[in-house]
């Protein structure tokens, strides 16, 4: 069974920041796949909206270097769909090696939703962007700062190291974040998390029947193109 549920967005969407190039959504529907709601209807976006989400996507790339279907996934740490969908995804992770997950940290659910996922896009500069992804999603809510430095220490993340990358690439984080808001806006994202498999935007989660279907289905999407 479907849930066609996600973490609204607090603020209100500035659609100045959205990508200029001609992309994203095509204008059709495709319609509901097996097993989803009618509150989960499928879209598509164009070749060139998946070409720029995925072009230097600012985070490690999890899975198959040869992928032949690519997931990207807009999150927020305190998103409890996010959480929830996690096991899902990693399942999938292991049971299918041809595929690759491309993670978009967007922050929306308030200050320490923000500090979390700079935090995390910091310790990518100590090759630990994963770690500190996987801990802060796997964790409880965060509700304070401090919380989040708790965990990602606990997750092997030096962070005094962290700070001071943190101060450092502040431009190339924000920039990052403010990349992926335009994105999510460009896609018309409402909330957390908003997947993509191949050309195929999901808001909201699904099962992980229903989420091998999306796969194979873009699979043969690639074939007959």
């Amino acid at each position: 069974m479907a849930v066609p549920t996600s973490c609204p967005e607090r603020r209100k969407p500035d659609h100045r920041r959205r990508p200029t190039l001609l992309l994203w959504l095509a204008v059709m529907t495709l319609g509901c796949a097996p097993g989803l709601s009618a509150a989960q209807e499928i879209q598509r976006i164009t070749g060139a909206g998946q070409k720029e989400m995925l072009t230097d996507p600012g985070t490690d790339v999890v899975g198959a270097a040869d992928a032949d279907v690519t997931i990207v996934e807009f999150l927020d740490y305190n998103c409890p769909y996010c959480k929830r969908f996690a096991p899902t995804v990693q399942t999938l992770l292991a049971q299918d090696h041809k595929i690759a997950i491309v993670y978009k940290d967007w922050p929306i659910l308030g200050d320490v939703s923000v500090y979390a996922a700079k935090a995390a896009l910091a310790a990518r500069w100590q090759g630990k962007y994963l770690a500190a992804h996987d801990a802060l999603l796997n964790g409880p809510r965060l509700t304070q700062n401090n919380q989040v430095d708790q965990t990602l220490s606990h997750a092997g993340i030096n962070l005094s190291v962290l700070k001071k990358d943190q101060a450092s690439h502040a431009k190339d984080i924000d920039a990052l974040l403010a990349r992926n808001d335009a994105e999510a806006h460009a896609l018309h994202l409402r909330g957390t998390p908003g997947v993509v498999i191949g050309r195929e935007l999901l808001p909201g989660i699904v099962e992980l029947k229903d989420l091998k279907q999306l796969v194979a289905d873009s699979r043969q999407d690639v074939k007959s193109n």
